[in-house]
């Protein structure tokens, strides 16, 4: 089995409220699995994983304080033609673990949640019920990560949050379950704030093309 990226332990550490010193520097990583490159910002710091030399990055002046997550910087990092995705807010919570609240469903492999989960994601596994679907898969640097899509109908009947709290039974207990929601989708922001996820920090994911 490979060595676990250097970013997870990043994460854990801050799921357990040991975030890198507020010093507005930037760690510099190597990339991800699967040729994807990230720059995650937590308060005061920023941790970017990249197959770019660490000399050639910090001499962009890149900062802990938002530079690293800039979009001329981000256009640096993907190179010309590289693909960005949006900025997220980083949430996690723990695993509940007992029994499973939620059905694996084999029905929504056509769904854009889960086409989504599968492009930039691995071991993706799909359950859910009438409210909505959730995807939990192995994310950036190898963390388990959720997301839901509910049906069109449950929105504002707190139908998220509830369906949030089943899904984390689905996670061994006590272990840490990330998501990333756009912070431009209040109505998700709130369900996952309400089901006891924790802000971290904020990340973006790039695909570096080959020509650079």
């Amino acid at each position: 089995m490979p060595d676990p990226h250097p970013l997870l332990s990043h994460l854990h550490d801050a799921v357990d409220g040991r975030f890198p010193a507020v010093d507005g520097r930037v760690t510099v990583l190597p990339a991800l699995p699967g040729g994807l490159s990230c720059s995650v910002a937590f308060t005061g710091h920023s941790v970017i994983a990249t197959d770019l030399p660490e000399d050639e990055v910090l001499a962009r002046e890149p900062d802990g304080y938002g530079g690293a997550q800039a979009p001329d910087f981000l256009r640096y990092l993907a190179g010309r033609d590289g693909w960005i995705d949006c900025l997220d807010v980083v949430l996690a919570a723990r695993g509940t673990g007992g029994e499973p609240r939620l059905p694996r469903r084999h029905d929504a492999d056509d769904h854009p949640r889960v086409r989504h989960a599968r492009a930039l994601r691995s071991t993706v596994r799909v359950h859910g019920d009438g409210r909505g679907l959730v995807t939990l898969a192995r994310g950036p640097a190898g963390r388990r990560e959720l997301s839901i899509e509910l049906d069109g109908r449950g929105h504002g009947a707190g139908h998220g949050r509830g369906l949030l709290r089943d899904a984390l039974t689905l996670v061994p207990e006590g272990e840490p379950v990330f998501a990333a929601v756009s912070p431009g989708n209040a109505r998700s922001l709130r369900a996952f704030l309400a089901a006891g996820f924790v802000p971290l920090g904020s990340e973006v994911i790039l695909r570096r093309t080959a020509s650079g």
